[in-house]
């Protein structure tokens, strides 16, 4: 949402960032200007939306990207911090699972939800304000309070899966708020009133009753209460107005944004006259290659682990191995040039001998899923339309993020339009694209996931087979011309099938759970789904185990990463992160710590 225009500008009179959990604001507007015009009314909904993006001052939002790309990917198997040890240490302390009370980026966090909170309930108290003095009519009061509600039980959402354990606030709270009680049944009930009062469907971005439907299932999935949810993800694939896309890329398309499948989506824009292009998707700046050469040129964070390149593999009929994937790796340029140089002790990294090593480079020759070059960069295959990824020169420090790039974040080379031209000189990558909170096939796949739960294997292996159909559209398979031949072909040896059956419930489960990992990896959930799932254990303590003792006989276990990640184990308190200390202290200790 835009951050600009007067009616923002009257309302941000009313209140800042300065402290969120501030319940009156002060101003210089009358309540009676306010509450007499409807376009002013429908700007406080509007300033709630506009802090989706966690962007409260355009200082550091990668602390608190929508994306949640620190939270919910670098704390998992599927991503590595990446860039440099000393750069942004504080992410660090998540990669390792000690992040502290005091860390900056877990304080900014908790500011930006809450902002959202406030502004929320701000919208609220003025909205149906209005309507007692009758000031606004019945329709524009319940879409105006709809979405508050909606956006309220979004915010809560947020820090209900950092914290776990948090102050739920409504409109009517006049000092802080405990957070000794669990508060799912406040979340629901946001979205269930926003349900009631929201239209079917609305302008591009603003909530309707199907957004409210959705969130509700995915609050009802979160505590794994399949009988609630079941029904409410039934009547959305029945009779709602959403759909896969026909190429799974379309959903990391800023020309295609808010597509049928984007169900709940922060939206970005740039180019739009707001200062230093403050609408731009600022929270994942870091995420791009260090060269300007593929459209980056800062900062080469967000690097795509070596265990998740190799869940997408799959077999001779085209699906993945789910019990052994990491066994044998993908190749990587990281493994292929240690073992160069350990070959070549002469060795020395310029032009001449790096065209020597070059020439060894052998490419992937296994099978793989299609999506993974849709979510992986990787040496010797084209990267968004920016020419072939040329490995080492094209990441910021391979011993400590690897050796793949993202791509979910980066527009294409094609799109620079959608690419701000006043992001500031170390920042030429902020753009446009849309970050998706939900989407269609996260629908299908935890409806996928209460079937197997059931043992409903028809239904659970229809739903897969929805996503993987989609995802063997070989009109998305990247494609490179041959040097030879001068035909275009596929990049890679891409071999996708759905299964058609399972065999058993086991086989069912763990198909689901593979499938929601390879289908939504590096979109900031993959954390918060092994919590929800009780899997943050097994899956991360097995990725520890793996990460501390692979490669060793390379040499590769001396690496800065695997430094870090030496001898680091996972508990059930590694579950939640901590509250911001300064929470606790300006609460004069009713906040306490979780």
């Amino acid at each position: 949402m835009k951050k600009i225009g007067i009616i923002l500008l009257m309302v941000s009179l009313l209140y800042g960032c300065e402290n969120e959990l501030n319940i009156k604001p002060q101003g210089s507007i009358t309540d009676d200007l306010l509450e007499s015009d409807s376009s002013v009314l429908e700007g406080f909904v509007i300033a709630a939306y506009a802090v989706l993006d966690g962007n409260l001052d355009n200082a550091d939002v990668w602390r608190a990207s929508a994306s949640n790309w620190v939270y919910g990917e670098v704390t998992s198997d599927n991503a590595y911090k990446g860039s440099e040890p000393n750069d942004a240490q504080e992410i660090n302390q998540f990669e390792s699972y000690e992040p502290l009370a005091t860390n900056s980026f877990l304080n900014v966090k908790w500011r930006a939800v809450y902002e959202g909170v406030f502004r929320a309930n701000q919208a609220i108290l003025r909205v149906n304000s209005s309507f007692s003095n009758g000031n606004i009519d019945s329709n524009t009061n319940d879409n105006l309070t709809g979405e508050a509600l909606f956006l309220r039980g979004h915010y809560h959402f947020e820090a209900k899966k950092m914290w776990n354990k948090i102050p739920y606030i409504d409109e009517n709270a006049a000092e802080s708020v405990p957070n000794r009680v669990d508060v799912w049944d406040d979340i629901e009930g946001d979205f269930e009133r926003a349900i009631e009062l929201l239209p079917e469907s609305s302008k591009v971005g603003r909530a309707n009753s199907w957004m409210a439907k959705t969130y509700l299932a995915k609050a009802h999935m979160y505590q794994l209460d399949y009988d609630a949810a079941k029904p409410i993800l039934d009547d959305i694939i029945n009779n709602g107005p959403y759909e896969l896309t026909a190429l799974f890329s379309d959903n990391f398309n800023a020309e295609k944004n808010n597509n049928s499948e984007s169900i709940f989506a922060v939206q970005f824009s740039v180019n739009d006259n707001s200062e230093n292009d403050s609408n731009g998707r600022w929270g994942d700046i870091l995420n791009f290659p260090q060269t300007g050469e593929a459209g980056g040129g800062c900062c080469g964070f967000f690097q795509p682990s070596q265990n998740l390149v190799n869940a997408f593999k799959t077999d001779a009929n085209g699906l993945p191995l789910l019990d052994d994937f990491n066994e044998v790796d993908v190749t990587s340029e990281e493994q292929q040039f240690n073992k160069f140089r350990s070959e070549n002790p002469n060795f020395e990294d310029s032009d001449s001998d790096s065209e020597s090593y070059d020439v060894t480079f052998l490419p992937e020759q296994g099978t793989v899923d299609p999506r993974l070059d849709r979510t992986v960069g990787r040496r010797g295959i084209d990267y968004q339309g920016f020419g072939i990824h040329k490995g080492r020169s094209w990441i910021r420090d391979m011993s400590n993020g690897g050796s793949f790039l993202p791509r979910k974040n980066v527009h294409m080379q094609s799109q620079l339009k959608t690419q701000s031209t006043t992001g500031g000189a170390w920042a030429p990558n902020l753009n446009q694209l849309n970050y998706v909170v939900i989407r269609y096939a996260e629908v299908l796949l935890w409806r996928a996931e209460i079937a197997a739960a059931e043992a409903d294997l028809a239904t659970a292996v229809e739903l897969v087979d929805m996503v993987r159909a989609r995802a063997s559209n070989e009109e998305d398979f990247i494609t490179q011309v041959d040097s030879e031949t001068e035909v275009a072909a596929p990049a890679a040896n891409y071999l996708i099938s759905g299964y058609g059956s399972f065999e058993n419930q086991e086989q069912a489960m763990k198909a689901v759970a593979h499938e929601q990992r390879i289908e939504l990896a590096m979109e900031g959930h993959r954390f918060f789904e092994l919590v929800r799932q009780n899997k943050m254990i097994e899956i991360l303590g097995k990725y520890l185990n793996d990460e501390q003792s692979k490669f060793s006989d390379t040499g590769l276990k001396s690496f800065v990463r695997r430094q870090h990640l030496n001898n680091v184990e996972i508990s059930i308190d590694d579950e939640y992160f901590p509250i911001p200390q300064r929470v606790i202290d300006e609460s004069n200790g009713v906040v306490t710590q979780n």
